[in-house]
């Protein structure tokens, strides 16, 4: 049996939006993504992979991203994206290896003056159309802070999935780690920006791909990984249209809706090539 696999990479607030307005216009185009027995979310993704797997339809989430009226209440970050990315640049400088990195970042994270994680948890827990883990895979990953260390939370872990979630949207610098068990948790995006390679086992790998870095091959190699396993593997980016539409600033909540639209149109495009994929 075909098992598939959806990986939902990081990339704010505009990343939800392109993200789930994507997904539906695939929907719509006859693409059942929801169909995926594994669902990987990280960051942004994580947000997504949280609402798709609710039992809410994909036109309902869509919906709530293009209507003023119904879109989740944002908190603008402590830092702007350049700021954020300086601080990711300065971690590396002088680092010993990928974990030392992620301890480095994760200290700027616990340092940085922010909201309170109350207040962050409040916004996450708007976003969520259900509290409850589903019953399908999901897994949510999040870095230790501290350690550096990833961990992935899915419906066995025994922690609360809103809490989960925020932890992996717990962005460095911009947002407050989120104490879970004891433990300061950071965005999973902190580990790899798609953890794709968390999908191994599947026939089939879809991976959205918000915000492709340059020079950073991680996702190229998870990709060649799991190819080597057997499994074929697409990778989505925004097009032209819902690049423009997301903008420079990925935590900016104003371009919710062009995203989403964006991402919408794209997918019904995309939506014959993934089919044959898919299926």
């Amino acid at each position: 049996m075909t098992r598939r696999g959806l990986v939902l990479g990081g990339g704010g607030v505009a990343g939800v939006a392109w993200q789930t307005g994507l997904l539906t216009g695939l929907l719509e185009g006859g693409v059942d993504i929801l169909e995926a027995d594994v669902v990987v979310g990280t960051s942004a993704g994580a947000t997504v992979a949280a609402q798709i797997t609710s039992g809410t339809s994909l036109r309902e989430l869509l919906n709530r991203q293009v209507d003023p009226a119904l879109q989740a209440p944002e908190l603008l970050p402590a830092l702007d994206a350049e700021e954020l990315l300086m601080l990711v640049l300065d971690a590396h400088d002088g680092a010993t290896d990928a974990l030392d990195v992620r301890r480095r970042i994760g200290a700027i994270a616990l340092a940085a003056p922010t909201v309170t994680e109350a207040e962050r948890r409040a916004v996450i827990e708007a976003r969520l159309p259900s509290r409850s883990w589903p019953r399908s895979e999901l897994k949510i990953v999040a870095v230790n802070a501290e350690t550096g260390a990833e961990r992935v939370f899915g419906p066995a872990s025994g922690v609360d999935l809103v809490d989960a979630v925020a932890a992996s949207c717990a962005v460095p610098g911009a947002f407050p780690p989120v104490t879970i068990d004891g433990r300061r948790y950071i965005d999973g995006g902190t580990r790899t920006s798609e953890n794709a390679d968390l999908a191994a086992g599947c026939d089939r790998i879809l991976v959205l791909q918000v915000m492709p870095v340059p020079g950073n091959t991680d996702l190229n190699d998870q990709i060649a990984a799991l190819r080597e396993l057997g499994a074929r593997v697409t990778v989505v980016l925004p097009d032209d249209a819902a690049a423009s539409a997301i903008g420079p600033d990925l935590l900016d909540p104003a371009v919710r809706e062009s995203a989403a639209l964006a991402g919408h149109a794209q997918g019904l495009r995309f939506a014959p090539t993934a089919a044959i994929f898919w299926r």
